[in-house]
């Protein structure tokens, strides 16, 4: 058992860039994020047909260790809580032993050189701690400088692991010369792609995958652009944002001939990218469609966080594997509220009152078993805006969900909890307020039922006693009684849930009355 939190920093020495992360685990909070760095220093540049490493990049590259390492104690890891992998660029260079040496001389930090199917399981896991994956296989990709990583698995178990040395970097180097791309050395790219991932392919469309997660800054910079040209610019979080195959053709189509100059301007993405994307662009291309794909979601964890969460695990005794991402969505909740220092009891209270809510009143306004679920975790967090103020905490909560990088979850599920967090107190739901216009007609009843649900369940524990017990519903055709069994009087619950029950009235159209059942106090 985990008695005290303990911080650990995971740095990834890639062919484009170095990155690092640092996270504090404890018992309760579970893993939470407590900062990351990367700098694009190219360590791979010039060596993927020399198979050297270049004296200036290997220098680069001390400097920016150096750099994390101060970054590390400054945040109070200790030395033997960092650890470090080296992938596809140093992996593969002659003079990888110089490097390394030189490394441990002037930072005494030991790296470890992983191989092309370990950096694709520890990818899994990363990915696996970010994205909710389904209980169907799905397609993982990761677009790395010198390899791509290829997996194929479910939320138990892995089916394919691959590694292709076909990253960017390395196809950058070995393919175009000319700017914008040929359409000679695009046809030669793609038909090279297509060689590479043919028995990956083979397996996906075997198992029927119509879905793949992508990770890596490539990825990324490729969701940032096409968010971009179809006006989603709004949505906070990438992380398991989606792309379609057909926005992503349209977009592909509209860049893949664009100079460098042209590209610059492209919004989202990396100016250190700019010659980079281009192989990227036409990789992911002929993933759609080699892969029969209908789209692609994106993962902010990957090589390094799977790191962290194998490292931990490989010290963590008793503690099943699975567990993280089971509780994926939960214990992304769970860290989000002790940042912001909430009252635990007082929010679980609020989440079973509205769960039981919810169950009772179902067949009144027919939800599902998914938007109970966001009722629960946005009840949760309802209150944690007073971290910023008391007076107008509903907004602020409703800000920190949309920013507090929730893990496992969708934009459009981010942005529910974070309505019906908004609307627990003070004004309803009204198409005046921008984040709720923006929404979906689905996606605005869902809102509306459930936050009507949590104003009421605040108001049954208005004195944060937690004092309700139970909810009893007894509906007709035009009332809804709700009786309270509680642990003493309830007078003050029923006196706030009261003055909360008009919006969920005017929404399921019947009219709310509250009844003591059973008080428990002596």
């Amino acid at each position: 058992m985990i008695k005290e939190a303990r911080r650990v920093a995971a740095i990834d020495l890639g062919t484009n860039s170095f990155h690092m992360v640092i996270v504090e685990e404890s018992e309760g909070k579970g893993i939470v994020e407590i900062d990351r760095v990367k700098d694009m220093i190219c360590i791979g540049r010039g060596s993927i047909s020399t198979k050297m490493l270049d004296d200036r990049a290997m220098e680069a590259g001390i400097t920016t260790l150096k750099h994390f390492l101060v970054l590390a104690a400054e945040h109070g890891v200790k030395p033997g809580s960092i650890i470090a992998f080296a992938t596809s660029a140093i992996r593969e260079a002659k003079n990888k032993d110089v490097f390394l040496q030189k490394v441990r001389e002037e930072t005494g930090l030991k790296i470890k050189v992983i191989s092309g199917l370990e950096e694709a399981q520890f990818i899994y896991y990363g990915v696996r701690h970010a994205v909710r994956l389904s209980s169907e296989p799905e397609l993982v990709f990761d677009i790395g400088g010198g390899s791509v990583e290829f997996i194929i698995a479910d939320h138990k178990r892995i089916l394919l692991l691959e590694s292709r040395k076909i990253g960017v970097a390395r196809m950058l180097e070995r393919f175009i010369t000319t700017d914008p791309v040929s359409e000679s050395e695009l046809n030669l790219l793609e038909q090279f792609f297509a060689a590479e991932l043919f028995t990956s392919a083979e397996k996906s469309k075997e198992l029927d995958i119509k879905r793949a997660i992508a990770s890596s800054g490539t990825a990324q910079n490729i969701a940032r652009m096409v968010r971009s040209m179809t006006g989603r610019e709004d949505e906070v979080t990438l992380n398991q944002s989606v792309f379609t195959r057909k926005e992503f053709q349209k977009f592909y189509k509209s860049v893949i001939k664009l100079d460098a100059s042209e590209r610059k301007r492209l919004t989202g993405l990396d100016e250190k990218r700019v010659d980079l994307i281009v192989p990227g662009l036409v990789l992911v291309n002929v993933i759609f469609s080699m892969f029969k794909l209908k789209e692609v979601a994106i993962s902010d964890s990957a090589l390094r966080e799977g790191m962290v969460i194998h490292y931990l695990k490989g010290n963590r005794s008793g503690r099943r594997e699975g567990r993280l991402q089971l509780d994926i969505r939960r214990q992304s909740v769970i860290e989000l509220g002790y940042r912001c220092g909430w009252n635990k009891k007082h929010s679980e209270q609020i989440a079973a009152l509205c769960l039981q809510l919810f169950d009772q009143l179902q067949p009144l306004h027919g939800l599902d078993v998914h938007d109970r679920e966001l009722l629960e975790y946005a009840a949760m967090l309802h209150n944690i805006g007073t971290f910023l103020s008391i007076s107008s905490h509903h907004k602020h909560s409703q800000y920190i969900i949309l920013n507090g990088e929730l893990r496992g979850f969708a934009p459009a599920e981010i942005s529910i909890m974070a309505n019906v967090a908004r609307y627990h107190r003070k004004s309803p739901p009204t198409e005046k307020h921008d984040a709720y216009s923006q929404l979906k007609p689905k996606q605005r009843r869902a809102v509306d039922v459930l936050s009507g649900i949590l104003r009421i369940a605040n108001g049954l524990d208005r004195g944060h006693r937690q004092n309700i017990v139970t909810i009893q519903a007894a509906i007709t055709n035009s009332t809804i009684t709700l009786g309270l069994n509680a642990l003493r009087n309830p007078d003050i619950e029923i006196w706030a849930a009261e003055r909360m029950k008009p919006w969920l009235e005017s929404v399921l159209g019947k009219s709310i009355r509250f009844e003591s059942l059973i008080t428990h106090e002596g």
